[in-house]
């Protein structure tokens, strides 16, 4: 499904004569193709969903990067761009989500398990599936065993 949106935003794109979105996309795009290759076969959407956040990580990398270089041109161009991948992104969960469904695992974990940070930050990952970010969820659960 998300493939299928990022070929029709590409089309738009096109028809609208919108450059950075265009140039954008079509290197998402050519990123896809290069990891399917590479797999032997076509990408789940859970993959697809992988490969954007990894892209738009590499461009904050990037921002930073920048920020600190002093080009503030190329700042704004890695954050347009970052902002055309983040649309094709689903929802992330808040802070707060994320601390009820630590809470909720933490819950759910025999008594000797619930304060083994790798056994609830691996069910909590497990439950959110791609809808937060892993530092954040990382603070949270550390935060909540103290």
């Amino acid at each position: 499904m998300l493939r299928q949106q990022i070929e029709q935003q590409i089309k738009e794109a096109l028809k609208g004569n919108e450059q950075t979105k265009l140039s954008t996309l079509r290197f998402l795009w050519s990123f896809i193709k290069n990891e399917e290759i590479a797999k032997q076969r076509e990408l789940s959407d859970e993959e697809v969903v992988a490969l954007v956040r990894r892209q738009v990580k590499q461009h904050q990398e990037s921002i930073d990067s920048f920020e600190k270089a002093g080009r503030p041109e190329l700042v704004a161009k890695e954050k347009a761009e970052m902002e055309i991948l983040q649309s094709l992104l689903p929802p992330s969960l808040s802070e707060e989500e994320l601390r009820k469904i630590v809470e909720e695992v933490r819950t759910s974990l025999s008594e000797d398990q619930r304060n083994n940070f790798g056994r609830v930050m691996g069910e909590v990952m497990t439950r959110v599936k791609g809808r937060a970010d892993g530092g954040l969820v990382s603070r949270i659960v550390k935060e909540t065993l103290g």
